[in-house]
């Protein structure tokens, strides 16, 4: 498990640290690939790091380019939107991930692709983060914007996301990455949800699998 420090979620520090391991570890020819916040931790690694020693990348129902709705934004999530989620958060951090685990996954009333199990462990994962990090995570994806990062990506790059995915909007982050990074391949999942690596894992697997053996 991962340390929590008081500070150092930023990108920035967050994708030093990326540097760090990819260093130690010799990685000369990886892909990297960033889920939903860990897609930021891409786009900056590309730009902040140069891309080093990576062959290339993937996005995968990922924050970028920019969460945050702005004029020249339209379709991200507006500032009292994310603001509501840090006030949830703080207030009562059990009770909000109980009823977000259900958007993450996409259950329904009548229908959900997952069991009831899967939701109360999904849930279960977030009761191991402090509080002290998940706000100050969810202050670095909200707010950060990638646009100037995607002129780095010069890379082969899969950008895979859910077309129902309420927690991150497709048209302001997938649609407009595709657009932004040259070598970009946009998948569509119809109907999913945000949390599609556990509700369409097959497909995902075997999608991933097929790039990485492109």
């Amino acid at each position: 498990m991962s340390g929590q420090p008081w500070s150092g979620y930023d990108y920035d520090t967050l994708t030093d640290d990326l540097a760090d391991v990819l260093e130690q570890t010799g990685a000369a020819d990886a892909t990297i690939v960033g889920f939903s916040m860990g897609g930021g931790e891409v786009a900056r690694y590309m730009s902040r790091h140069e891309g080093k020693g990576v062959v290339a990348a993937g996005l995968i129902a990922s924050v970028v380019p920019y969460m945050l709705q702005t004029e020249d934004n339209p379709h991200g999530v507006p500032e009292e939107k994310l603001a509501a989620i840090a006030e949830g958060i703080g207030k009562d951090r059990y009770g909000f991930f109980q009823t977000f685990m259900k958007q993450f996954l996409g259950v329904g009333f009548i229908s959900s692709p997952v069991s009831s199990e899967t939701v109360d462990w999904a849930w279960s994962q977030t009761n191991l983060a402090g509080l002290k990090p998940i706000l100050a995570c969810a202050q670095s994806f909200g707010h950060t914007d990638f646009r100037p990062d995607l002129p780095a990506f010069r890379v082969p790059t899969l950008i895979i996301h859910g077309t129902s995915d309420q927690t991150v909007p497709i048209d302001a982050t997938a649609r407009r990455a595709a657009e932004g990074i040259a070598s970009a391949q946009l998948v569509e999942y119809e109907g999913a949800p945000h949390g599609l690596t556990i509700t369409d894992s097959d497909r995902f697997t075997n999608d991933l699998l097929t790039f990485l053996g492109r």
